[in-house]
């Protein structure tokens, strides 16, 4: 009898057991990976935060402060109030921390400022998602869009030596020749990398950057800051009125510098219109290790900005190519004549930084770096900006000669030309 409640005992485990495992076999939902939300990723570099004015735009580890969560921001200054931190691994395993909201204090006036939202927390290592609210209680939610978080793995080597941060490109902007010119010159400078921020350009410009990209050169990060905030063309609250300085080129050095902190060994931090030239070396490698090795702890080179007036032509007419007439822009290589210093008038630098040394930039210097800054001599290295003279006045023989681009023209020229027929700008002879 104990032997037959045994085996019948035995018999009803079996059966459930097959039963349910026929159940689950059966079952749509057997897979865990079917049943789980994925966390929506940011499909725009640019989004609104819930609940505020405010706007987020891209989130990274920062190694050099335990590991924290710097979400790269633009804060509404007359709108402050307390923002949070969703960060998520999983959607199973989102944390939420009250955020640090740190201002950059160079915002020229203007009403939304580059700031950074810092989020401190545990397990934030394997964090691979963030999103910023208002909402305290906020948790996951699978309908919003989170910021994937990168710079999770420190690097000490480099895909770049030396990459170009360049904002913003807007308007009808549609300086082509310049713009050839100067990334072909920084090209045989030892550049390998330009990113540009782009909210919109002018149609033959258009083509250049397209076949730069192709080329693989050129990053553009597209930048609708007009499709959010009424922009200001300028830095001048005064003159230029809108919600936020230039475009936001504020906000876009400093996620320029986060987005390539491993990816690069230095960042050249200025306009298009500028290049930042070496006087007493060939290219930019062998200048920067000359200044590095005098300066080993310096992680900020500043470079002094000269002008170069494009109502200036030097007289012989050597580059004045009939190749470039139908060529929108400024040819620099017409343009030699270069404006005296003014006394006791501080000329602007931009910069050549190590963006693993550097915290918050502005335009001109950074806010926060480490390691301190050295402003390189004028001989050793400047910018040569051609643009519209600051010393109008002046006539061409109180001008400085500075032929420095020339030496560059055996190579320059007919890359400038290949780039411009690649790009479908420059006929093609016969």
């Amino acid at each position: 009898m104990e032997k037959f409640k045994a085996l019948l005992s035995l018999s009803f485990i079996v059966t459930v057991f097959g039963i349910l495992v026929l159940v689950y076999m059966d079952s749509p939902t057997n897979d865990i990976h079917y049943t789980k939300q994925k966390i929506r990723e940011a499909s725009n570099s640019i989004m609104l935060i819930n609940g505020s004015t405010h706007l987020m735009v891209s989130a990274f580890i920062d190694h050099r402060l335990d590991g924290v969560i710097r979400v790269i921001s633009i804060i509404n200054r007359n709108s402050l109030q307390p923002l949070y931190c969703v960060y998520c691994s999983t959607e199973h395993d989102c944390r939420t921390v009250q955020a640090d909201v740190q201002i950059h204090k160079d915002h020229f006036g203007f009403p939304y400022g580059a700031s950074d939202v810092i989020c401190k927390g545990k397990h934030m290592q394997n964090a691979t998602h963030v999103l910023i609210t208002t909402d305290k209680n906020n948790s996951f939610d699978h309908k919003m869009e989170y910021l994937p978080i990168r710079n999770k793995v420190p690097r000490e080597t480099f895909k770049f030596n030396f990459t170009i941060c360049i904002s913003n490109l807007f308007g009808d902007y549609n300086n082509v020749l310049q713009f050839a010119q100067t990334i072909e010159m920084y090209k045989l400078l030892g550049v390998q990398h330009v990113v540009i921020y782009k909210t919109k350009c002018g149609p033959d410009l258009e083509k250049l950057l397209k076949h730069y990209e192709t080329e693989g050169i050129l990053e553009i990060v597209s930048w609708p800051i007009d499709k959010f905030l009424n922009p200001a063309s300028g830095w001048n609250i005064k003159l230029h009125k809108g919600d936020v300085h230039y475009y936001g080129q504020l906000v876009t050095l400093n996620e320029c510098i986060y987005r390539h902190m491993y990816q690069s060994r230095y960042i050249l931090l200025n306009d298009i219109d500028e290049i930042i030239m070496p006087y007493k070396h060939t290219n930019l490698p062998p200048l920067m290790e000359d200044l590095q090795s005098a300066h080993p702890n310096v992680g900020v080179f500043l470079i002094e900005n000269h002008i170069f007036p494009k109502t200036q032509f030097e007289d012989t007419g050597k580059f004045k190519r009939p190749e470039w007439n139908n060529i929108p822009g400024v040819n620099i290589m017409e343009h030699i004549y270069r404006e005296p210093d003014r006394k006791n008038i501080y000329n602007p630098t931009k910069m050549i930084v190590n963006p693993r040394k550097v915290q918050q930039t502005s335009v001109h210097t950074t806010l926060k770096e480490i390691g301190g800054c050295y402003h390189v001599p004028l001989n050793v290295c400047r910018i040569v900006h051609v643009r519209v003279p600051l010393q109008g006045h002046l006539t061409k023989d109180q001008l400085f000669v500075d032929k420095r681009v020339w030496d560059f023209e055996q190579e320059l020229i007919p890359n400038i030309d290949q780039t411009l027929k690649l790009s479908g700008l420059l006929m093609v002879s016969s």
